[in-house]
């Protein structure tokens, strides 16, 4: 699989991030475009997955800045669970166990071959601190072990002002949810 882009894409990318940093300042006060884009332009392959973010309808934005490595941590920002992310089950074991109507793939599996994690409840809360996201659609995210073990995965959306977290059979799928995903370049 090749993991890096043509240099229009690469440009196109750049221009596209930049413009949606620029219109949505309240996410990421306090960081300037100039040195997340020095950090972009070596690294080809968190680029490449910003790229599969964007690709799927995640509108990736910059959220944050890890300051102990150094790392601006990109989120999906869309407004609904990405489309291009939907009707999947939570991983490749719950994929494994439907015995008939299987989705295509899987969320942790999809995160995986674009180079991205599901984002962690408190990201995904700290998410919904800039803004209103998953109105209408939901987000399977990272699920504790013991949780899995039992064949549970915990998806979170935003209804009536509040974030609230529920637990599905991890081979369930909807045509309303997706997952969001977490970059660290």
């Amino acid at each position: 699989m090749k993991l890096e882009l043509s240099k229009q894409q690469s440009i196109e990318l750049l221009k596209t991030l930049r413009t949606r940093f620029e219109s949505n300042m309240v996410r990421h006060e306090g960081i300037e475009w100039v040195d997340v884009e020095e950090k972009l332009n070596f690294s080809e392959h968190k680029l490449w997955s910003l790229y599969q973010m964007e690709a799927a309808s995640g509108e990736p934005d910059v959220l944050g800045y890890d300051e102990r490595s150094a790392e601006f941590i990109f989120f999906d920002c869309s407004i609904e669970s990405p489309k291009g992310r939907r009707s999947i089950c939570f991983d490749h074991q719950a994929l494994e166990s439907r015995k008939e109507y299987k989705p295509a793939t899987s969320a942790v599996q999809m995160a995986f071959e674009m180079g991205i994690e599901l984002l962690t409840e408190e990201q995904y809360r700290t998410l919904q601190e800039k803004g209103k996201f998953d109105l209408k659609t939901s987000s399977w995210i990272q699920t504790p072990p013991d949780i899995r073990k039992l064949g549970g995965a915990l998806f979170c959306d935003r209804r009536f002002n509040t974030v609230f977290v529920y637990h599905n059979g991890a081979e369930s799928y909807y045509a309303g949810r997706g997952f969001r995903g977490f970059l660290r370049v």
